[in-house]
């Protein structure tokens, strides 16, 4: 299969984006906060949904990068990787990525994980890319949950910044 690559410009792109993003893992290290450059990127072990059935579930590495991010807050994660001279081998399982409008275009786009946390994006516009890496290998099963139940959730929670 080819290596995927994806453009999110509107809220329907980031569905999209979202629904491949969905059950990918990460370390809380695998997230950073570039604020000079007004980015947020991470690197995580997608679930690759275009699996053959019959076949062994595998995952993929991906890279995804948003674009003319103001602010980052995160609820729940206990280490801040995303916060320079910190680190954190907490172990995230990325349910949602979601997109609440402001004044158009700007709007907070939500990473929503598993057990509570969340990482809020505050965005001018929606501007995200999705790429594989290029590492495939077999999963040790197939995730089984209800994303949307747990994400709103989450998005009910207390939020705290970390641009500071």
């Amino acid at each position: 299969m080819e290596l995927l690559k994806l453009a999110a410009l509107d809220t329907e792109d980031l569905a999209v984006v979202s629904a491949h993003l969905q059950d990918a893992i990460l370390r809380a290290d695998d997230l950073a906060w570039l604020p000079g450059e007004h980015r947020f990127v991470l690197v995580a072990r997608r679930f690759d949904r275009s699996t053959a059935p019959g076949k062994a579930p595998r995952r993929r590495l991906v890279g995804v990068h948003f674009e003319r991010v103001m602010s980052v807050k995160a609820k729940g994660l206990k280490n801040m990787g995303i916060v320079p001279g910190q680190t954190s081998d907490e172990i995230l399982s990325l349910l949602a990525v979601t997109f609440e409008p402001g004044e158009a275009p700007s709007g907070t786009a939500t990473l929503v994980f598993a057990d509570g946390i969340a990482v809020r994006l505050d965005v001018e516009c929606i501007e995200v890319r999705m790429k594989d890496l290029g590492p495939v290998w077999e999963a040790e099963g197939r995730p089984d949950h209800d994303a949307e139940q747990a994400g709103q959730a989450v998005l009910q929670g207390q939020t705290r910044d970390i641009t500071s």
